[in-house]
């Protein structure tokens, strides 16, 4: 009783367990927020992916285009040089009277065409590069702004046809749409998994274990030797608790005939009549609850049977129409992916052919060059006819360069089209470990 003590302390503590048998048992909103993140992660990790394809895929073609107009200015270069040399010899063949004045004029006038088409080319040139430099510099104040990049890499040609149903399985196994969607094909799962749980009645086992703790100071011996247990002294009626209801008691026994209880005597022992491991301060009433002496053991069942669970059945019938919406999303996004491969394998092949058709009308102008040269020297063929082979021999180089690049940045197209990006490129994205 605290009345034994002039300073008493009562800690407390609890445990309560409660195990769901029917509702909430298998799934419940923690669990089913905690699934649905894991996934969430998982299509972040694979958008990463696609916009990293992407920048792969533009810094491929910018690179390719950055070639096609390196080699495009050697060719217009070379081009130039020609026409110097033409020149040159009209010059001589002025000189010896063996030409008339005019034909300097026709020559001086390519000559023209030709520095024009290469100031054009060398500004392709330094487009191609700043476009290439906005792809891979982070830093707008960078040195390397200033420096210029030389292409390394040469256009590659396999004149083996591209497998279509290779490709195809590829994309259907990579592309990160296809994957993403069936991610959330999982989390309408789960969202249907614990709808429907929640329409189900809740049946609870519940437990709770506490402990009280309770130490003090005894009261000191200059108290009474003896006083009663509980007060019947009317001023304190209606500040002590037990004496207010102890006195109620009372008259409820006199009012029934019956004879008032009468307080229990307490002899005031100065503290030698409480125990001692109940004497101390607020460390020993602690060491008394955790002892578990005074320890309550509590066993329940809580039973909820709703009559109309409208919120669950209507969470429940909108994952339903969820999963409908998905399906219908997954075959249209398999149809694009299917169309896009199609279309990057017909490019890659148009490019390849291309490529083949482009050498051969190169390799024939070269040779109609060569024999047109033979011709001027000898004094059958006319400076027109010899700028016009030229012409088209650069022409022919220039569209063999476009074809081979064409080609290349066709082949990053299917990549990106199959989700091949990253294995073709020898590049390792590390996907984070769900915790």
């Amino acid at each position: 009783n605290s009345s034994l003590f002039s300073t008493s302390y009562r800690p407390n503590f609890g445990l309560q367990f409660t195990q769901p048998l029917w509702r909430n048992r298998s799934i419940d909103n923690t669990r089913r927020n905690i699934r649905i993140q894991k996934k969430r992660l998982e299509q972040s990790d694979l958008d990463f992916r696609r916009n990293t394809m992407d920048v792969i895929q533009n810094v491929q073609r910018a690179y390719w285009d950055l070639v096609f107009a390196l080699r495009n200015q050697q060719n217009l270069t070379d081009n130039l040089n020609l026409s110097r040399e033409n020149l040159r010899r009209v010059e001589a063949q002025i000189a010896a009277g063996a030409a008339a004045p005019i034909a300097r004029a026709e020559v001086n006038t390519e000559l023209a065409n030709r520095e024009s088409d290469l100031l054009l080319a060398t500004q392709s040139v330094s487009v191609a590069e700043n476009t290439l430099k906005t792809l891979l510099l982070r830093d707008p104040n960078a040195n390397e702004w200033t420096a210029q990049i030389t292409p390394t890499d040469n256009p590659i040609l396999d004149t083996n046809p591209i497998d279509l149903e290779s490709s195809l399985k590829a994309a259907r196994d990579n592309r990160p749409e296809l994957i993403r969607l069936k991610l959330q094909t999982d989390i309408n799962a789960i969202d249907l998994q614990y709808f429907r749980n929640q329409t189900k009645p809740r049946v609870d086992l519940t437990s709770t274990l506490s402990s009280n703790g309770l130490a003090g100071t005894p009261r000191p011996s200059t108290e009474p030797a003896t006083f009663p247990l509980i007060s019947t002294d009317p001023a304190v009626l209606n500040l002590n608790a037990d004496a207010f209801l102890f006195n109620q008691v009372n008259i409820l026994r006199i009012q029934a005939g019956l004879p008032p209880l009468v307080s229990p005597i307490v002899t005031n022992t100065g503290g030698s009549g409480i125990p001692t491991n109940l004497q101390g301060g607020f460390g020993r009433s602690l060491s008394n609850a955790f002892n578990f002496d005074t320890r309550t053991i509590e066993f329940g069942v809580t039973i909820q049977f709703p009559l109309r669970n409208r919120t669950a059945e209507a969470n429940l019938a909108g994952a339903k129409i969820q999963q409908s919406q998905i399906d219908a999303q997954t075959r249209q996004q398999e149809q694009s992916v299917i169309s896009e491969v199609r279309n990057a394998v017909q490019a890659v092949e148009t490019a390849r052919l291309r490529v083949i058709s482009a050498r051969t009308a190169r390799e024939n102008a070269e040779v109609q060059l060569a024999g047109e040269n033979r011709l001027f020297q000898v004094g059958r063929s006319t400076t027109f006819l010899l700028f016009q082979r030229e012409n088209e021999l650069a022409n022919a180089r220039n569209a063999e360069v476009r074809a081979e690049t064409d080609y290349n940045k066709a082949l990053a197209d299917l990549q990106r089209a199959t989700s091949t990006t990253f294995q073709t490129n020898n590049i390792t994205v590390t996907t984070p470990t769900n915790p």
